[in-house]
């Protein structure tokens, strides 16, 4: 009878392993509620728990109300509850610029990068601080209006509130999950399931993503539960999922911070094969097609393979369209210095998100656009809070072909250093929403970028005159087909005639919360007569708006997909039907708070039209 005691020494190495797996991923912070684990671990020692509310929010990437004001803005998530537990739709609650798949579905809508991992589906985002460091034990959303948006919740390392500046900055996902749709508009306290991390934090970030809501979202507040010492989880579990060890060896061989990545960037220590298989017979170009499926980090995994599919993925070739906004966390100037070799072809760039904190530098980011930014035609920099003027004049200088530029929420570039842009005549696309344009600035923009096809100018408060910039627009962008003017305060009339009297191309138009304009003067019927293309009009919060607006509608703008009329109290059914009669294509009409239009009429016109969503808010 041969012996048991290898197979019980194997064993019981086996079990060690285990355990010694279990306790690194524990003292990681790795223990997932997506994962197949079961166990009855506890904190010890116990910990007094902290809970607190959010003292400042710091940063953002929109926000459905104005600069100025409180409501609808995301400084309402600081503090206690304003509205929770009560439903619907509040002014004091913090609120996202967009919803639903309408924004993706007009005349300003743009492509999607390729590439994008499918675990990456955040739209939006929302940094809070909070006063006491901790390690978090829990988080809870109080969400009032139409739950579900939020799909991560990260912790970093930085406390915003220290005077000395970490050398690494972390992030952490505590939690994420696919968007998913909530039945009912209802308010809830949303917990999710977090992980434990090995550092104490004052930082939370959720990132949202609202495509499946039928409305906007509406947070509250966010009460962040933690302790001030490190749990020490115990080690008594009763199942460990083979799974999770795999999961977790991978997680520790690529790793989720800068260095990581860098390292994965610039590997170059390929082991030797007397031949590279059946890929030697295969076409050059049919390689390449099946790596342009890969993500990013997967094409530097890959690399790490054989010489020839290092050559493939190291080919400027598969570069030619590059997001790195997914890894926005893991951006550096380092980053980039390993790309530049890999992105001298590159046309399309989106660095949204990335760089704050110190991690990408003035410097880091000239150097990469002299190398690599001859070919840009696309440039994606929202958020960007690392952009200076000097920044803006390398882009200018090193991106002759550049068609588009966003610099959406990049509210930290100084007012002067938007004359750069001017110097791009080749630009079809501009997005300043929420960022600190001067008028000057931007009527030097206007008359040497002549090709302009889709302009964003949403919440550039620092405009003085904008009469004068439609007047400008009317007579040198001809070729305009988008135009976002959301909560403009000082346009009327006359700026709206020469508007619509020079770019009769526009398909796309909004004016929502633009206070100045009143029906009466007939701005709003020259719109519709003299723009026959439009497929969206937001005319949110009018209350001049009236039927004979509605029925110039019907009878112009029968293309109309998308029309917000939130708030008129002059608009009746009647109106309402002719233009549904009229616009066959229509899909989207917000009557929100439209005091003729009650839940009755809406049923009706859902029966009647039911190709149409017809959105009718309200508050309890």
């Amino acid at each position: 009878m041969p012996p048991v005691f290898p197979m019980l020494t194997v064993l019981s190495m086996f079990y060690y392993m285990c355990l010694r797996r279990r306790a690194r991923t524990a003292t990681r912070g790795e223990m997932n509620s997506r994962r197949a684990i079961e166990s009855n671990t506890r904190a010890l020692p116990i910990n007094v728990e902290i809970v607190q509310y959010a003292k400042e929010v710091l940063d953002f990437s929109s926000h459905y109300g104005s600069e100025n004001s409180m409501s609808y803005t995301m400084w309402n998530l600081a503090g206690i509850p304003n509205v929770y537990p009560s439903s619907g739709d509040f002014t004091q609650t913090a609120v996202f610029r967009t919803y639903g798949t309408w924004w993706d579905r007009c005349p300003s809508a743009r492509l999607p990068f390729k590439r994008t991992p499918p675990t990456f589906c955040s739209q939006d985002y929302v940094e809070l601080a909070f006063e006491e460091p901790v390690y978090p034990t829990a988080v809870h959303i109080l969400e009032t209006y139409h739950p579900g948006a939020v799909v991560r919740i990260l912790a970093c390392s930085a406390n915003p509130y220290s005077q000395n500046p970490p050398a690494e900055v972390r992030w952490e996902i505590l939690w994420s999950e696919a968007p998913t749709k909530v039945n009912g508009p209802q308010a809830r306290q949303f917990t999710p399931c977090i992980k434990q991390i090995n550092f104490p934090t004052n930082l939370i970030r959720l990132e949202v993503n609202s495509s499946l809501l039928d409305y906007y979202t509406e947070l509250d507040a966010v009460v962040l539960h933690g302790v001030k010492e490190r749990p020490v989880l115990s080690l008594k579990t009763s199942m460990i999922d083979m799974n999770d060890i795999d999961e977790d060896e991978d997680e520790e061989k690529y790793g989720c911070g800068m260095d990581t990545l860098n390292k994965q960037f610039s590997i170059v220590t390929l082991r030797e094969w007397p031949t590279n298989g059946y890929f030697d017979k295969l076409p050059y170009e049919l390689i390449q097609l099946i790596l342009s499926h890969l993500t990013v980090p997967d094409l530097c995994r890959l690399a790490q393979t054989c010489k020839l599919l290092y050559q493939h993925c190291c080919d400027p070739l598969q570069y030619i369209h590059l997001s790195l906004q997914p890894y926005w966390a893991r951006i550096n100037d380092t980053s980039l210095e390993y790309l530049q070799s890999r992105c001298t072809l590159i046309q399309w760039l989106n660095l949204s998100w990335t760089g704050n904190r110190g991690a990408i530098s003035v410097s880091g980011f000239s150097r990469f656009l002299k190398v690599c930014g001859s070919e840009l035609v696309r440039l994606e920099l929202s958020c960007g809070h690392f952009l200076n003027e000097t920044c803006l004049e390398v882009i200018t200088e090193m991106c002759p072909n550049l068609q588009e530029l966003n610099l959406s929420s990049c509210d930290k570039i100084p007012p002067q250093a938007f004359n750069h842009i001017a110097k791009v005549g080749s630009l079809k696309r501009l997005i300043l929403y929420r960022t600190k344009v001067e008028q000057t600035a931007l009527l030097s923009i206007l008359n040497f970028c002549s090709e302009l096809q889709h302009l964003s100018l949403g919440s550039c408060v620092m405009i003085e005159d904008y009469d004068l910039i439609a007047s400008v627009m009317g007579a040198k962008c001809k070729k305009l087909r988008s135009l976002d003017l959301w909560r403009c305060k000082n346009i009327t009339e006359s700026g709206i005639a020469e508007l619509a009297s020079g770019c009769q191309l526009l398909e796309e138009l909004d004016l929502g919360w633009c206070p100045t304009l009143q029906s009466s003067t007939g701005c709003f019927t020259n719109l519709a007569r003299k723009l026959p293309n439009l497929q969206k009009l937001f005319l949110t919060a009018n209350r001049s708006v009236c039927d004979t607006d509605i029925e110039e509608l019907a009878a112009n703008c029968t293309h109309l997909r998308q029309l917000d009329i939130l708030g008129t109290r002059m608009v009746s059914p009647a109106s309402l039907r002719k233009l549904l009669e009229s616009c066959k294509d229509l899909s989207l009409l917000d009557v929100s708070f439209c005091s003729q239009i009650d839940n009755r009429v809406v049923l009706e016109l859902n029966a009647n039209f039911p190709n149409v969503f017809i959105k009718k808010s309200f508050t309890q």
